[in-house]
C-alpha cells in the first residue's frame, strides 16, 4: 500500500538533504519517480541541499495540477512509483488534497519534505494540511542550534540586519548569518532560533551587540 509521508524541521535541518537521499534509496531499486519543489534556494526548478547536492525537478507552480499530471503521464504510458515533494510547505491544501487522492487512488507513494511554521511562528498552509492528512508525520532528527546552544525550533527573517515578524509569506532567502548581521539595503535572510530567543527577536547579531554594550571598560 502507498504512504503519504511528511517530513518536517526547521530550517537547515537536512530536509532537502534526506530528500534527495530517499530519491536515490528508491531509484537505486529500479523504483521510477518523479521530483517536485518550488521556491527553492538555488532559484531555479532544482532540489539543492545546504552540503552542495542538487537534482532537477519540476515546479510547482500556484495553479500546478498533481492530479492532471499524474493522470496524463500514466495515460501516456510513464510508470511512476513516487514522488518526492520538497518545500511542501509552500503548496496549497488542494495541491496537498490532490497528493492524497494520488496515494490513495493511483497507489503512488509520496514523500513530502517541508517547514512546519513561518517566521511569525504560523503554520505554513502545506505543512498544515499535511499534518491533517499524512500517514506519517516524523521530525527530523538532525539537530539545529541556536545562537545560544539550544535547539532551535523557530526560524527568523532578517531584513536589513533586523528580525521581522510580519510581512508576505514568501520571501525566498536562506540562512546566512553573515547576510543576517549586516544593514545592507534589501538583504533578506534567515536565522534559525529557539523560542525564548525568537519571541525576544535576539538573533545571533543582536546578542553579540548587546555583549558589546555590557562589556566593562578596561579602566576605572
Amino acid at each position: 500500500m502507498a504512504n503519504l509521508r511528511f517530513f518536517t524541521g526547521a530550517m537547515d535541518s537536512g530536509k532537502s538533504t534526506l530528500a534527495l537521499q530517499t530519491n536515490h534509496n528508491h531509484a537505486a531499486r529500479g523504483r521510477v519517480g518523479r521530483i517536485f519543489t518550488t521556491h527553492d534556494r538555488s532559484g531555479t526548478a532544482r532540489v539543492s541541499s545546504r552540503l552542495g547536492l542538487a537534482h532537477d525537478a519540476i515546479e510547482v507552480t500556484p495553479d500546478f495540477d498533481f492530479w492532471r499530471y499524474t493522470v496524463d503521464a500514466l495515460s501516456h504510458g510513464a510508470r511512476i512509483d513516487y514522488f518526492i515533494c520538497d518545500e511542501a510547505q509552500f503548496y496549497s491544501t488542494a495541491q496537498i488534497d490532490a497528493l492524497a487522492q494520488i496515494v490513495d487512488e493511483l497507489t503512488i507513494d509520496v514523500f513530502c519534505f517541508g517547514i512546519l511554521t513561518d517566521f511569525r511562528t504560523k503554520l505554513f498552509e502545506g505543512s498544515a494540511r499535511l499534518v491533517e492528512l499524512a500517514d506519517s508525520t516524523e521530525v527530523l532528527q538532525v539537530e539545529t542550534l541556536c545562537w545560544c546552544g539550544k535547539r532551535a525550533t523557530h526560524n527568523a527573517r532578517i531584513e536589513d540586519g533586523v528580525m521581522v515578524v510580519e510581512g508576505e509569506v514568501v520571501v525566498v532567502g536562506d540562512v546566512d548569518k553573515s547576510a543576517a548581521s549586516t544593514d545592507a539595503p534589501g538583504v533578506v535572510a534567515y536565522e534559525v532560533l529557539c523560542r525564548t530567543h525568537h519571541r525576544h527577536r535576539m538573533t545571533a547579531a543582536r546578542a553579540w551587540e548587546a555583549s558589546l554594550i555590557a562589556e566593562p571598560l578596561p579602566f576605572g
